[in-house]
Protein backbone atom coordinates (compact mmCIF):
# COMPACT_ATOMS: atom_id res chain seq x y z
CA UNK A 1 0.00 0.00 0.00
CA UNK A 2 1.39 3.38 -1.01
CA UNK A 3 1.81 6.11 1.57
CA UNK A 4 0.54 9.67 1.20
CA UNK A 5 3.63 11.08 -0.54
CA UNK A 6 3.87 8.10 -2.92
CA UNK A 7 0.22 8.50 -3.90
CA UNK A 8 0.78 12.21 -4.48
CA UNK A 9 3.84 11.61 -6.67
CA UNK A 10 2.02 9.00 -8.74
CA UNK A 11 -0.90 11.35 -9.33
CA UNK A 12 1.35 14.23 -10.37
CA UNK A 13 3.07 12.06 -12.99
CA UNK A 14 -0.22 11.28 -14.73
CA UNK A 15 -2.34 14.37 -13.98
CA UNK A 16 -4.23 15.72 -16.97
CA UNK A 17 -5.59 19.25 -16.67
CA UNK A 18 -7.12 21.13 -19.58
CA UNK A 19 -6.76 24.70 -18.37
CA UNK A 20 -4.99 26.40 -15.46
CA UNK A 21 -5.50 29.93 -14.24
CA UNK A 22 -5.39 32.19 -11.21
CA UNK A 23 -8.18 34.53 -10.14
CA UNK A 24 -7.60 38.25 -9.73
CA UNK A 25 -9.39 40.29 -7.08
CA UNK A 26 -10.01 44.05 -7.11
CA UNK A 27 -11.05 46.42 -4.35
CA UNK A 28 -8.85 44.89 -1.64
CA UNK A 29 -5.43 46.40 -2.32
CA UNK A 30 -2.78 45.23 0.11
CA UNK A 31 -4.69 42.06 1.01
CA UNK A 32 -4.61 38.48 -0.23
CA UNK A 33 -7.79 36.62 -1.18
CA UNK A 34 -7.68 32.86 -0.77
CA UNK A 35 -9.55 29.71 0.36
CA UNK A 36 -12.84 30.88 -1.22
CA UNK A 37 -16.28 29.42 -1.56
CA UNK A 38 -17.25 27.99 -4.91
CA UNK A 39 -18.58 30.58 -7.38
CA UNK A 40 -22.37 30.69 -7.45
CA UNK A 41 -25.21 32.45 -9.25
CA UNK A 42 -27.52 34.67 -7.22
CA UNK A 43 -30.04 37.06 -8.73
CA UNK A 44 -28.51 36.51 -12.19
CA UNK A 45 -24.98 37.51 -11.10
CA UNK A 46 -21.96 35.34 -10.33
CA UNK A 47 -20.41 35.70 -6.88
CA UNK A 48 -17.98 34.05 -4.53
CA UNK A 49 -16.97 34.60 -0.92
CA UNK A 50 -13.25 34.92 -0.24
CA UNK A 51 -10.99 34.89 2.79
CA UNK A 52 -9.27 38.29 2.90
CA UNK A 53 -6.10 38.81 4.93
CA UNK A 54 -2.78 40.62 4.83
CA UNK A 55 0.15 38.42 3.83
CA UNK A 56 2.06 39.08 7.06
CA UNK A 57 -0.93 38.46 9.34
CA UNK A 58 -2.20 35.14 10.72
CA UNK A 59 -5.73 34.30 11.86
CA UNK A 60 -6.91 37.87 11.27
CA UNK A 61 -9.20 37.22 8.33
CA UNK A 62 -12.48 38.55 7.06
CA UNK A 63 -14.90 36.91 4.68
CA UNK A 64 -15.93 39.30 1.94
CA UNK A 65 -18.15 39.02 -1.13
CA UNK A 66 -16.91 39.42 -4.71
CA UNK A 67 -18.80 39.67 -8.00
CA UNK A 68 -17.49 38.34 -11.30
CA UNK A 69 -16.58 40.90 -13.96
CA UNK A 70 -14.69 39.23 -16.80
CA UNK A 71 -11.82 36.86 -17.59
CA UNK A 72 -11.13 35.62 -14.06
CA UNK A 73 -11.51 39.11 -12.59
CA UNK A 74 -13.58 39.57 -9.44
CA UNK A 75 -14.54 42.86 -7.78
CA UNK A 76 -15.34 43.53 -4.12
CA UNK A 77 -19.02 44.04 -3.28
CA UNK A 78 -18.72 46.99 -0.92
CA UNK A 79 -22.34 46.74 0.25
CA UNK A 80 -21.71 43.36 1.87
CA UNK A 81 -20.70 43.73 5.51
CA UNK A 82 -17.51 41.69 6.16
CA UNK A 83 -17.80 38.74 8.52
CA UNK A 84 -15.01 37.63 10.92
CA UNK A 85 -14.63 34.21 9.29
CA UNK A 86 -11.90 32.15 7.67
CA UNK A 87 -12.30 29.76 4.72
CA UNK A 88 -15.90 30.52 3.69
CA UNK A 89 -18.15 27.91 2.09
CA UNK A 90 -21.74 27.84 0.89
CA UNK A 91 -24.65 25.50 0.39
CA UNK A 92 -28.17 25.98 -0.92
CA UNK A 93 -30.93 24.61 1.30
CA UNK A 94 -34.43 24.99 -0.15
CA UNK A 95 -34.62 28.66 -1.19
CA UNK A 96 -31.91 29.91 1.16
CA UNK A 97 -28.18 30.33 0.90
CA UNK A 98 -26.16 29.10 3.86
CA UNK A 99 -22.74 30.64 4.43
CA UNK A 100 -20.27 29.06 6.82
CA UNK A 101 -16.75 29.79 7.95
CA UNK A 102 -14.32 29.44 10.83
CA UNK A 103 -14.55 32.00 13.64
CA UNK A 104 -11.25 32.37 15.53
CA UNK A 105 -10.88 33.62 19.09
CA UNK A 106 -7.48 35.08 19.96
CA UNK A 107 -5.78 36.39 23.07
CA UNK A 108 -3.17 38.76 21.64
CA UNK A 109 -1.26 36.47 19.21
CA UNK A 110 -2.47 33.17 20.66
CA UNK A 111 -5.45 31.28 19.26
CA UNK A 112 -7.54 30.13 22.21
CA UNK A 113 -10.49 28.62 20.33
CA UNK A 114 -12.16 28.34 16.94
CA UNK A 115 -15.59 27.21 15.80
CA UNK A 116 -17.49 26.90 12.54
CA UNK A 117 -20.32 29.42 12.32
CA UNK A 118 -23.31 29.32 9.99
CA UNK A 119 -25.40 32.14 8.52
CA UNK A 120 -28.57 31.83 6.46
CA UNK A 121 -30.90 34.02 4.42
CA UNK A 122 -32.69 34.75 1.17
CA UNK A 123 -30.64 37.88 0.52
CA UNK A 124 -26.85 38.11 0.42
CA UNK A 125 -26.90 41.37 2.38
CA UNK A 126 -29.06 40.09 5.24
CA UNK A 127 -27.57 36.76 6.28
CA UNK A 128 -28.41 35.83 9.87
CA UNK A 129 -26.21 33.82 12.23
CA UNK A 130 -28.09 30.69 13.32
CA UNK A 131 -25.75 27.88 14.36
CA UNK A 132 -22.27 27.06 15.59
CA UNK A 133 -20.30 23.83 15.57
CA UNK A 134 -18.30 22.18 18.35
CA UNK A 135 -15.20 23.88 19.71
CA UNK A 136 -12.08 23.43 17.57
CA UNK A 137 -13.85 21.68 14.70
CA UNK A 138 -13.34 22.88 11.13
CA UNK A 139 -14.59 21.44 7.82
CA UNK A 140 -18.24 21.00 8.79
CA UNK A 141 -20.31 20.92 5.61
CA UNK A 142 -24.00 20.77 4.69
CA UNK A 143 -25.80 19.44 1.62
CA UNK A 144 -29.47 19.62 0.70
CA UNK A 145 -30.87 16.27 -0.40
CA UNK A 146 -33.66 15.25 -2.77
CA UNK A 147 -35.90 14.11 0.09
CA UNK A 148 -35.62 17.59 1.69
CA UNK A 149 -33.38 16.34 4.47
CA UNK A 150 -29.95 17.86 5.05
CA UNK A 151 -26.70 15.93 5.16
CA UNK A 152 -24.13 17.08 7.72
CA UNK A 153 -20.44 16.15 7.51
CA UNK A 154 -18.29 16.60 10.61
CA UNK A 155 -14.51 16.62 11.12
CA UNK A 156 -13.27 15.90 14.67
CA UNK A 157 -9.50 16.22 15.09
CA UNK A 158 -7.69 15.74 18.39
CA UNK A 159 -5.37 13.41 20.31
CA UNK A 160 -8.21 11.03 21.21
CA UNK A 161 -8.97 10.58 17.51
CA UNK A 162 -5.30 9.85 16.78
CA UNK A 163 -5.09 7.31 19.60
CA UNK A 164 -8.23 5.49 18.45
CA UNK A 165 -7.90 5.63 14.64
CA UNK A 166 -4.21 6.35 13.95
CA UNK A 167 -5.05 9.26 11.65
CA UNK A 168 -5.07 12.90 12.77
CA UNK A 169 -8.77 13.42 11.94
CA UNK A 170 -11.88 11.57 10.84
CA UNK A 171 -15.07 12.52 8.99
CA UNK A 172 -18.56 11.76 10.26
CA UNK A 173 -22.04 12.04 8.75
CA UNK A 174 -25.54 12.62 10.09
CA UNK A 175 -28.94 13.72 8.80
CA UNK A 176 -31.22 16.51 10.01
CA UNK A 177 -34.73 17.42 8.89
CA UNK A 178 -34.23 21.19 8.66
CA UNK A 179 -31.71 23.92 9.42
CA UNK A 180 -33.26 24.65 12.81
CA UNK A 181 -31.95 21.25 13.98
CA UNK A 182 -28.30 22.10 13.27
CA UNK A 183 -26.28 22.42 16.48
CA UNK A 184 -22.98 21.35 18.01
CA UNK A 185 -24.46 18.24 19.64
CA UNK A 186 -25.83 16.87 16.35
CA UNK A 187 -22.50 17.57 14.64
CA UNK A 188 -20.52 15.94 17.47
CA UNK A 189 -22.64 12.79 17.24
CA UNK A 190 -22.12 12.33 13.48
CA UNK A 191 -21.28 8.69 12.69
CA UNK A 192 -17.73 7.89 11.62
CA UNK A 193 -17.10 7.17 7.92
CA UNK A 194 -14.29 4.59 7.63
CA UNK A 195 -11.66 4.44 4.91
CA UNK A 196 -10.76 8.08 4.29
CA UNK A 197 -7.45 8.67 6.03
CA UNK A 198 -4.47 6.50 6.83
CA UNK A 199 -1.93 6.82 9.65
CA UNK A 200 -0.86 10.43 10.38
CA UNK A 201 -3.14 11.85 7.66
CA UNK A 202 -5.92 14.35 8.20
CA UNK A 203 -8.39 16.20 6.04
CA UNK A 204 -12.06 16.96 5.60
CA UNK A 205 -14.95 17.80 3.30
CA UNK A 206 -14.94 21.10 1.44
CA UNK A 207 -18.06 20.92 -0.73
CA UNK A 208 -20.81 18.31 -1.03
CA UNK A 209 -23.20 17.64 -3.93
CA UNK A 210 -26.46 15.71 -4.07
CA UNK A 211 -26.02 13.08 -6.80
CA UNK A 212 -29.39 11.38 -6.32
CA UNK A 213 -30.06 7.73 -5.45
CA UNK A 214 -29.01 8.39 -1.84
CA UNK A 215 -25.49 9.31 -2.91
CA UNK A 216 -23.45 12.44 -2.20
CA UNK A 217 -20.41 13.56 -4.14
CA UNK A 218 -17.74 15.16 -1.99
CA UNK A 219 -14.77 17.35 -2.85
CA UNK A 220 -12.37 17.41 0.06
CA UNK A 221 -8.76 17.63 1.10
CA UNK A 222 -6.26 15.12 2.42
CA UNK A 223 -3.23 16.36 4.33
CA UNK A 224 0.07 15.16 5.73
CA UNK A 225 3.07 16.72 7.38
CA UNK A 226 6.24 16.04 5.38
CA UNK A 227 8.85 16.06 8.15
CA UNK A 228 11.79 15.81 5.75
CA UNK A 229 10.84 19.00 3.93
CA UNK A 230 9.13 20.51 6.99
CA UNK A 231 5.99 21.26 4.97
CA UNK A 232 2.27 20.75 5.45
CA UNK A 233 1.03 19.08 2.25
CA UNK A 234 -2.62 19.47 1.20
CA UNK A 235 -4.07 17.59 -1.77
CA UNK A 236 -7.56 17.66 -3.32
CA UNK A 237 -9.64 14.49 -3.17
CA UNK A 238 -13.09 13.33 -4.22
CA UNK A 239 -15.29 10.45 -3.14
CA UNK A 240 -18.90 9.27 -3.32
CA UNK A 241 -20.76 8.68 -0.05
CA UNK A 242 -23.66 6.20 0.07
CA UNK A 243 -26.13 7.37 2.73
CA UNK A 244 -27.94 4.03 3.11
CA UNK A 245 -24.75 1.95 3.35
CA UNK A 246 -22.90 4.66 5.26
CA UNK A 247 -19.81 3.97 3.20
CA UNK A 248 -17.62 5.71 0.64
CA UNK A 249 -16.43 4.65 -2.78
CA UNK A 250 -14.29 5.98 -5.62
CA UNK A 251 -11.87 7.82 -3.32
CA UNK A 252 -9.18 9.48 -5.42
CA UNK A 253 -6.84 12.42 -5.71
CA UNK A 254 -8.00 15.00 -8.26
CA UNK A 255 -5.50 17.83 -7.67
CA UNK A 256 -2.33 18.89 -5.88
CA UNK A 257 -0.53 22.21 -5.57
CA UNK A 258 1.48 21.30 -8.69
CA UNK A 259 -1.79 21.08 -10.68
CA UNK A 260 -2.27 24.86 -10.37
CA UNK A 261 -0.22 27.80 -11.67
CA UNK A 262 2.93 28.68 -9.74
CA UNK A 263 2.88 31.49 -7.21
CA UNK A 264 3.97 32.77 -3.80
CA UNK A 265 3.13 31.33 -0.38
CA UNK A 266 2.09 32.87 2.91
CA UNK A 267 4.73 30.84 4.75
CA UNK A 268 7.54 28.56 3.60
CA UNK A 269 5.90 25.47 5.14
CA UNK A 270 2.75 26.17 3.06
CA UNK A 271 4.31 25.96 -0.43
CA UNK A 272 2.67 22.60 -1.19
CA UNK A 273 -0.93 23.38 -0.23
CA UNK A 274 -4.14 23.24 -2.24
CA UNK A 275 -7.25 23.81 -0.12
CA UNK A 276 -10.24 23.30 -2.45
CA UNK A 277 -13.46 25.27 -2.65
CA UNK A 278 -15.14 22.66 -4.85
CA UNK A 279 -16.19 22.13 -8.45
CA UNK A 280 -18.53 24.01 -10.78
CA UNK A 281 -20.34 22.29 -13.66
CA UNK A 282 -21.48 19.12 -11.91
CA UNK A 283 -23.53 17.87 -14.87
CA UNK A 284 -20.72 18.36 -17.41
CA UNK A 285 -18.06 15.90 -18.52
CA UNK A 286 -15.42 18.41 -17.43
CA UNK A 287 -15.64 20.62 -14.37
CA UNK A 288 -13.85 23.68 -13.01
CA UNK A 289 -12.04 22.93 -9.76
CA UNK A 290 -11.46 26.04 -7.62
CA UNK A 291 -8.93 26.02 -4.82
CA UNK A 292 -7.01 28.19 -2.45
CA UNK A 293 -3.29 27.80 -3.09
CA UNK A 294 -0.47 28.36 -0.59
CA UNK A 295 -2.77 30.38 1.70
CA UNK A 296 -2.52 33.51 -0.42
CA UNK A 297 -4.12 33.00 -3.88
CA UNK A 298 -6.96 31.25 -5.71
CA UNK A 299 -6.46 28.90 -8.63
CA UNK A 300 -8.80 27.14 -11.04
CA UNK A 301 -8.20 24.11 -13.24
CA UNK A 302 -10.45 22.31 -15.73
CA UNK A 303 -10.51 18.56 -15.06
CA UNK A 304 -12.55 15.50 -15.93
CA UNK A 305 -15.67 15.23 -13.79
CA UNK A 306 -14.70 13.07 -10.78
CA UNK A 307 -18.30 11.89 -10.30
Amino acid sequence: MMNFLEEKAKFEKTFKGYDRKKLKFYGVDGFDVYNPSIPFIWDKKKYLFGRVEKREKWAESETRLFVYKEKNKWTLVKEFKPLPLEDPFISFIEDEIVLGGVFVEKNEDEIVNFTTRFYRGKDLNSLIFFAEGPAKMKDIRLVGLANKKIGVFSRPKDEKIKEKYGCEAIVGFSLINDLSKLNSEIISQARYIPGLFKKDEWGGCNQAYCLGNNKIGVIGHKSYYDSKRKKAVYTVISFVFDIEKHSLSDLKTIGTRASFPQGPAKKEFLTDCAFPAGIVGLRNSRVSLYSGINDCEVGCILIDNPF
